[in-house]
This record gives C-alpha cells, sequence and structure tokens, in this order.
C-alpha cells in the first residue's frame, strides 16, 4: 500500500487535515471548525476520522504526520501546552495520539516555525540562505531561516519578536502590554482601535461598528477614514522598527510578511517603510527585500505538510 504525508493544521478557529504523496501537492482535505471552548478531545477525535475517512477514499496508508499550532508547545514531546487561542488544550499530547492512531512517526511544530520552512521552501523565500518570516494574523511570531535551515534556539523557542517590548504601555500582546504583537498584529489593531474611538471629539465611519476588527480598520482607511489611517499609521511605525531590529540583528536577504501587512495596504505599509529606512543600518537595509508571503491561504496546509516530511 503506498503511504502518504498526513498534515494537521491546527488552529483557533479551524483545523485541517490534508494528504499528500508530494508537498506541496495536496491529495485531498478536509476542514473543520475547531471549538476550543468545547475543550481538545472533541477536535483530536475529528482529526483522527478526517485522516482515515481520506485514507479510506484513496486506498493509502501513512508515512508520517505533521501538526502544525501556535505556541507554546512542547516540539520534542509533540505536546500542545494551551496557546492563547486553544486555551483550553492544556499538556495536550497530541504526538501520542496520532502516533497510536496511525502507527506512524509524528512530529510537532509551532506555526510560525513551519511557516517559516513552507515559504522558505515552497513560496517567497526560494532562493535564499537567510531569511524570516513574520506571521501577521490575529498574533505575531516568526520562524527563522539561517543559512538555509530553520533556526530553533536553544530549546525550541527562537523567533518569538512579538514577545518583545517597544513601549512602557500600549495594546497587549503575549500578555504584554506595549510588545510588538501589541502593537502590530490584528488583536493589537483592533485594541488600538479601541484606545483611539474611545477618546472624545474623534469623528470616523468606525464608531458605527460594533468590536472593530482590524479588517474594519483596514477597510476604513482605504475608504479614507482620518482616524483608521491614523491607527494604522502607529501599527506602521511599529512594524517597521520591527523590521529594523531584526534587519540590523539577523541580516537576512528576505523578510516574508504574512498577509495582514498588505492587506492592511499603504496606510500601514507606507510608513513601515519610513520607520524601517530611517532605523535600519543602511548596509543590512541594501541587503535585505521585504515581500509577502506568496503561499496565501495554503501557508498552513503547506506548514503542516513540511512539519510531516521533517521540516
Amino acid at each position: 500500500m503506498e503511504k502518504v504525508y498526513v498534515g494537521v493544521d491546527v488552529g483557533g478557529t479551524k483545523t485541517a487535515v490534508i494528504l499528500s504523496v508530494r508537498p506541496p501537492e495536496t491529495l485531498g482535505r478536509i476542514e473543520f471548525a475547531t471549538l476550543p471552548e468545547l475543550g481538545p478531545e472533541r477536535a483530536l477525535q475529528l482529526i483522527v476520522e478526517s485522516a482515515r475517512s481520506l485514507l479510506t477514499q484513496h486506498s493509502l496508508g501513512v508515512k508520517a504526520v505533521g501538526v502544525s499550532c501556535g505556541s507554546p508547545l512542547d516540539r520534542v514531546k509533540g505536546i500542545i501546552q494551551a496557546p492563547p487561542n486553544l486555551s483550553t488544550w492544556v499538556d495536550v499530547p497530541i504526538r501520542q495520539w496520532m502516533e497510536e492512531a496511525f502507527d506512524a512517526p509524528c512530529r510537532v511544530e509551532n506555526d510560525a516555525n513551519a511557516g517559516a520552512v513552507a515559504e522558505h521552501r515552497f513560496g517567497a523565500g526560494v532562493g535564499t540562505d537567510h531569511m524570516v518570516f513574520l506571521t501577521l494574523g490575529t498574533g505575531l511570531g516568526a520562524g527563522i531561516i539561517a543559512n538555509g535551515s530553520l533556526y530553533l534556539g536553544a530549546n525550541g523557542d527562537a523567533g518569538e519578536i512579538g514577545h518583545v517590548r517597544l513601549s512602557p504601555t500600549g495594546p497587549v500582546g503575549y500578555h504584554k502590554a506595549g510588545s510588538i504583537e501589541g502593537w502590530s498584529s490584528g488583536g493589537g489593531i483592533a485594541q488600538l482601535a479601541a484606545r483611539v474611538l474611545a477618546r472624545p471629539g474623534r469623528s470616523s465611519s468606525l464608531h458605527a461598528v460594533e468590536n472593530v476588527t482590524a479588517r474594519d480598520v483596514g477597510l476604513a482607511a482605504q475608504a479614507g477614514d482620518a482616524v483608521a489611517r491614523r491607527i494604522l499609521r502607529r501599527s506602521g511605525e511599529r512594524l517597521g522598527q520591527t523590521l529594523a531590529m531584526l534587519i540590523d540583528v539577523l541580516n537576512p536577504q528576505r523578510i516574508v510578511l504574512g498577509g495582514l501587512a498588505w492587506r492592511m495596504g499603504e496606510p500601514l505599509l507606507a510608513p513601515m517603510r519610513r520607520v524601517m529606512k530611517r532605523e535600519a543600518l543602511p548596509q543590512t537595509l541594501r541587503a535585505c527585500e521585504v515581500v509577502p508571503a506568496a503561499l496565501g491561504e495554503k501557508i498552513g496546509d503547506v506548514a503542516a505538510m513540511c512539519v510531516a516530511m521533517g521540516l
């Protein structure tokens, strides 16, 4: 029986199970709502059932399983340790669960590292030896490619740039006010918007929106809303500071940004570039280009497949 890779992309909103013979090509895929408020057992059972359904449909066996999930997690033991978007998933031994279900090796990796490998191997990082991938979604993290390989650090936690504090106060990310994640993630932009809109005397179309999201801010900014553009300018300036630090410390050839930055458009990108150019060393800045991620909505699938392949 032919054997294939099983990729599992676990997120707070949705989980996807993917089969592949030759990544990044997909042979089959099933997606379902994660519903973390119900705990991990339901989702784990659905992962196994989904994979078995796809395998039976194609008469295939399992070569290896790869799980991509947000941190914190123990990548060596394969244990998910209650990431912010999966707060009920406390010490979930997903590696053991998968290996017992499929009698095949299972590897577990955080989504930023897995995404970095996916973009380096199949996306915007192809051809580089030194690359940084920034996840820019609800949260913010990074995966680092150094000398052509994933850089993990002493215990596998390298790349947690979102945890770095930029200011004594500000939006909260990683449970830390003024952190990079607080200033420049989707969740942080929503917090920043709530703060700005609560101040008197600021007229904005966003006042008519309940529970403003980063997407709402981006749409309003693109329509010319001055308050929305001010919010994205502040966020973009902080992102520019972040990129300048990464450029000077790591000296990458390329920084690959996840989709949020590009969806926000020039109201965020223009201040990002301006501050990046002002803050970074000229020689390291010249050596680096900042580009959008190329895999788009497929990145979670491809990242999980890369984990299954052993990165």
